[in-house]
């Protein structure tokens, strides 16, 4: 799939991306967003499983999608927790990469004149660097193989794949670390939290979302995998605020205080924090940095078992405004009590630059030595 262009491109450039959740994703397009308004010759090749509308919805920029499993990561029963039997039973197949795949991919690469491979944790795409001979750039705030050695205790072959990733993250030409980073390591630059920008006022946002003008305003939001709310009702009992659900509904629907959204709505989701008060959500990457970028309070649920979970948390204990909330209270919608509170926190004006920024400017960097 491609989304054309009339721009002469002067720079290709493969990107792969981690489908575990949204959050990568949503970085790697922060990133192609801020390059692409740095040079507008560049056109890029995204291999990932991640829906190709998320693209289309960030990007305004030529790209070509390849739908291409290109990582395991943690398979998830819920947002919340992971399934580890199922996902080894993945890496056990996925894992080491077959040769044959990674010369093939290879050879896309090389057709589509790339120059560079960007991995967003997909340490595939640093394999198909090798093979292309191009340069690589490792993207990331954890990788797989630190992830891994936290479950090492369940099963002996989960540590097995984590050597193995752990040799092929080591072989990226180029690195970047991007804050909360979970474990510092040697990188060529390190960047402040990776979002994607606002694009429309918050005043029209409300008015498209049908909220009455002055009203308190949450967003509750699980990232990019749905979730069923069973406190829909609770909600509806908190009249002087209204409530915006992504997932919520199949389409859009206004009920009493609440926005229903589908999960695939028209509305961009960095618009949707920064029209909001206050956000209500799982600490996952992507939730956090547009939180971050918009300075709005975070109501956050840590995921108990994730060992990324506690590095987000301390990140927005001491960088942001926000309240933890239980994981339990939040299915059971008590977290509603904290609401006020959440609600009193201030609003951060945030003078820093974006870190897609700065990656960008890094990545054109390595292409102009590239030429």
């Amino acid at each position: 799939m491609s989304q054309s262009s009339h721009t002469l491109v002067k720079h290709r450039v493969a990107w792969f991306i981690s489908p575990h959740g949204f959050g990568h994703a949503a970085r790697a397009a922060g990133i192609m967003a801020a390059l692409h308004s740095i040079d507008s010759s560049i056109r890029f090749e995204i291999f990932t499983t991640v829906p190709s509308w998320f693209f289309q919805s960030s990007l305004s920029g030529p790209f070509t999608y390849h739908s291409l499993l290109t990582d395991i990561g943690l398979i998830q029963k819920t947002p919340l927790r992971e399934d580890l039997n199922k996902t080894l039973q993945y890496l056990n197949d996925f894992l080491p990469f077959d040769h044959s795949r990674i010369s093939s991919l290879s050879q896309l690469i090389k057709r589509s004149r790339c120059e560079l491979i960007i991995c967003d944790i997909a340490p595939m795409g640093i394999s198909v660097a090798k093979e292309a001979d191009i340069p690589s750039v490792l993207v990331e705030n954890f990788t797989w193989d630190w992830i891994y050695q936290e479950y090492a205790g369940y099963d002996v072959q989960i540590e097995k794949h984590g050597v193995y990733l752990r040799s092929l993250f080591d072989a990226a030409d180029h690195h970047v670390q991007i804050e909360p980073v979970c474990r510092y390591r040697v990188a060529d630059l390190t960047t402040l939290p990776v979002s994607r920008k606002v694009r429309t006022p918050a005043s029209q946002i409300r008015k498209e979302l049908g909220l009455p003008c002055g009203s308190k305003v949450v967003l509750i939001t699980m990232g990019g995998i749905q979730q069923h709310y069973t406190f829909l009702e609770e909600l509806a009992n908190q009249r002087d605020v209204h409530f915006v659900v992504p997932g919520g509904s199949q389409a859009m629907e206004l009920r009493d205080n609440l926005v229903l959204l589908p999960h695939h709505s028209n509305f961009f989701h960095p618009d949707l924090i920064n029209a909001c008060d206050a956000v209500v959500g799982k600490l996952g990457y992507g939730t956090l940095a547009e939180v971050y970028h918009t300075g709005v309070p975070f109501g956050y649920i840590s995921r108990p078992s994730f060992p990324e979970s506690e590095i987000l948390a301390a990140y927005v204990e001491k960088e942001m405004p926000g309240i933890a909330i239980e994981e339990i209270e939040f299915q059971a919608g008590t977290w509603i009590s904290h609401l006020q509170d959440l609600l009193a926190l201030p609003r951060i004006q945030r003078s820093g630059p974006n870190g897609a920024e700065q990656v960008a400017r890094f990545v054109h960097t390595v292409l102009d030595g590239e030429d």
